[in-house]
C-alpha cells in the first residue's frame, strides 16, 4: 500500500473516532407510506438504501404533529420537511421544533445538530420517548435508553425567547441511508428545518443561530459555509461547533488511527464503517460498497443499516469479524475518489459567513476528537479569513462538554442577536 493510500485510510480512521460513542434504541418501522423502511430480517433493496429524490421545494413542510414536552413554558412539534444533500439531491428529513408557548413573533431560531446515532431509522432522535427535552447522553448514570437525544440548554434557550430546531438528519426516520459525517448534507438539514419552522405557529423570525456536537459539530461548522440560496432570508449570526468532527481536517491531519487499520486481527470500529457507508449514500453514482468492503462487510451493511444503531452495529461487526473474517477491503481500487468525496462533503472549505465559537474538550487531550483536530479546524477557519474564537474546558471529556459549554454558547449567541 503506497503512502498516499495509507494517509487516506488513516484519515478515515480519524473521522471514525471523531463521532461520539452513542447509541439509539430501536423503534417501530415508519408507518408513512412514502418511507422505504425494511422490516427486521427483510432483504434490503437498492431503492431502500438510495431512494428516489423527494418531491417538493426545499423547506416544504410535509407534516406537523404536536407532541408533549417537559420544558417549562414551551410547546413542541414533530415535523417532516424537504431538504437537499451535498450534491443538491432533494430528500425528506424529520425533526423537532420547540418554541415558547406565549404569543410572539420575530423570535430568533437556534438550530441544533446532534451527534452520532447510526445509519437508519433505529437511530432517529425524534422517535424516542419524550424527545423534546434536555440532552441526556448514553454515557451517563442517569441514562435509561440506547441513544443520546435532546438539546443541551434547551430550557435556557426557551426562557430567552428562542425557537429551537433539532433535525434528525436525512435517513434517520425518513427514506434512505443516512449520509453520516457528510457535513454539508447535515448542515443543510439543520438550516432547512429552520425555514420549515417559520411555517408553524411558533413565532420564528429570520435571525438564525446554530450549535452542534461531534458529528453535529462538523455540521454546525458547515452551517456557516453554505450557499446564499440555502440561507434565503435567514441571517446566520453565529455558530458553535462543540468538539467538531470535520472530515477535511481529519484527512489533512492523520491521527488516532483506529486499531483495526493497523492491526488486521481486530474488527473495524462501527464509526469507520458508517463513514464509508455514509459517503457511499451521498455518492451512489460514483462509489459502490464493494469497493471499500469485503462481501461480508457489504452483507452486514445491507442487512443492518436501518435496524441497528451504532453500538449494536459495532457488536455485530466484532462478532462477524471473529467468526467469518475481514469486513473492510484494505486496498480500494478507487481510493482517491473516496477521499475526494469525503473532502467535498466537509466543512473547512471556505470562509464562514458568520462568527464561529469552537468549544474544545481538553481533558486527556480530547477523549474522542483529538484536541489537535479541534484546533486545526480553528486554524483552517482563520486561514480562510473567518472569525473564529475558542473556549477550552479542561475538566470535560467529549460527553460532558455540551452541558458544560452550552451556557457560554447561549450567552455568546444572545450577545450576537442584539
Amino acid at each position: 500500500m503506497d503512502i498516499e493510500r495509507r494517509t487516506f485510510i488513516a484519515g478515515l480512521g480519524g473521522v471514525a473516532v471523531t463521532a461520539p460513542l452513542l447509541a439509539a434504541c430501536s423503534r417501530a418501522a415508519d408507518t408513512d407510506k412514502t418511507a422505504a423502511t425494511p422490516s427486521a430480517g427483510a432483504a434490503p433493496t437498492a431503492k431502500q438504501m438510495i431512494p428516489e429524490p423527494a418531491k417538493g421545494e426545499s423547506a416544504s413542510l410535509l407534516s406537523q404533529e404536536r407532541i408533549d414536552t417537559g420544558i417549562k413554558g414551551a410547546r413542541a412539534w414533530r415535523v417532516r420537511y424537504v431538504s437537499r444533500d451535498v450534491n443538491d439531491v432533494a430528500h425528506e428529513a424529520s425533526g423537532l421544533v420547540i418554541a415558547p408557548d406565549a404569543a410572539g413573533r420575530g423570535r430568533p431560531i437556534l438550530t441544533w445538530c446532534h451527534g452520532t446515532t447510526g445509519l437508519g431509522d433505529a437511530a432517529c432522535p425524534s422517535a424516542q420517548p419524550d424527545p423534546a427535552r434536555e440532552l441526556v447522553t448514553y454515557f451517563e448514570p442517569r441514562a435509561t435508553g440506547q441513544i443520546d437525544f435532546g438539546v443541551p440548554g434547551m430550557q435556557g434557550f426557551i426562557d430567552d425567547g428562542w425557537v429551537v430546531c433539532a433535525t434528525d438528519y436525512q435517513g434517520l426516520g425518513t427514506p434512505g441511508m443516512h449520509q453520516y459525517t457528510v457535513n454539508i448534507t447535515n448542515a443543510r438539514d439543520a438550516v432547512y428545518l429552520a425555514h420549515a419552522a417559520r411555517k408553524l405557529d411558533a413565532g420564528a423570525g429570520t435571525t438564525l443561530g446554530c450549535a452542534g456536537w461531534s458529528q453535529g459539530g462538523g455540521a454546525a461548522a458547515a452551517v456557516a459555509e453554505l450557499e446564499p440560496e440555502d440561507y434565503g432570508d435567514l441571517k446566520l449570526i453565529g455558530t458553535v461547533p462543540m468538539s467538531p468532527g470535520v472530515g477535511k481536517i481529519a484527512l489533512e491531519n492523520p491521527a488516532s488511527v483506529t486499531a483495526a487499520l493497523t492491526n488486521p486481527s481486530i474488527p473495524p470500529d462501527s464509526h469507520l464503517v458508517m463513514v464509508l457507508a455514509g459517503t457511499y449514500a451521498a455518492n451512489p453514482s460514483a462509489l459502490q460498497l464493494p469497493q471499500a468492503f469485503t462481501p461480508l462487510g457489504v452483507e452486514i451493511i445491507e442487512t443492518a443499516w436501518n435496524t441497528q444503531p451504532v453500538h449494536h452495529l459495532n457488536d455485530v461487526i466484532a462478532r462477524m469479524f471473529r467468526l467469518k473474517g475481514a469486513v473492510l477491503n484494505p486496498d480500494p481500487p478507487n481510493f482517491g475518489e473516496w477521499k475526494d468525496a469525503i473532502d467535498a462533503g466537509s466543512a473547512a472549505q471556505k470562509k464562514p459567513v458568520a462568527p464561529v465559537l469552537v468549544c474544545i474538550d481538553t481533558f486527556d487531550n480530547g477523549t474522542v476528537v483529538p484536541v489537535s483536530w479541534q484546533r486545526a479546524y480553528v486554524n483552517a477557519v482563520k486561514a480562510l479569513g473567518g472569525n473564529a474564537e475558542t473556549r477550552e474546558y479542561p475538566k470535560d471529556d467529549h460527553f460532558s462538554l455540551p452541558a458544560s459549554c452550552v451556557g457560554d454558547a447561549r450567552a455568546w449567541l444572545n450577545k450576537l442577536r442584539g
